[in-house]
């Protein structure tokens, strides 16, 4: 929770550590958990300006969304993915949009 904390209030510094621990705790089984701490990182790089390391997040986490019942990872990831439209040049972000999951 510290981790989103931080992420929304825009300190991307003190969120990465906090969401990579939250992570740490979650396994693949936990899709819709896991997508959603995803995206809070990937917002927290994409905030910082690490646009590749964002879109790289945000890959892993439209793959463990997809096919969950729920709709909140999709509502999260939706956004990020338009933000990272710009950057098409990245060879992560085209990758993401090449996939185009969500």
């Amino acid at each position: 929770m510290t981790g989103r904390c931080w992420t929304e209030l825009n300190r991307p510094l003190r969120a990465v550590p906090d969401l990579t621990r939250a992570l740490g705790r979650y396994s693949d089984d936990n899709t819709r958990d896991k997508s959603l701490y995803l995206s809070w990182l990937a917002q927290a790089y994409l905030t910082a300006g690490e646009v590749e390391e964002a879109a790289r997040h945000v890959s892993r986490a439209a793959t463990l969304a997809y096919g969950v019942a729920s709709q909140r990872p999709a509502q999260r990831l939706t956004p990020l993915i338009t933000h990272l439209r710009p950057h098409a040049d990245i060879g992560a972000v085209r990758e993401l949009l090449d996939r185009a999951v969500v």
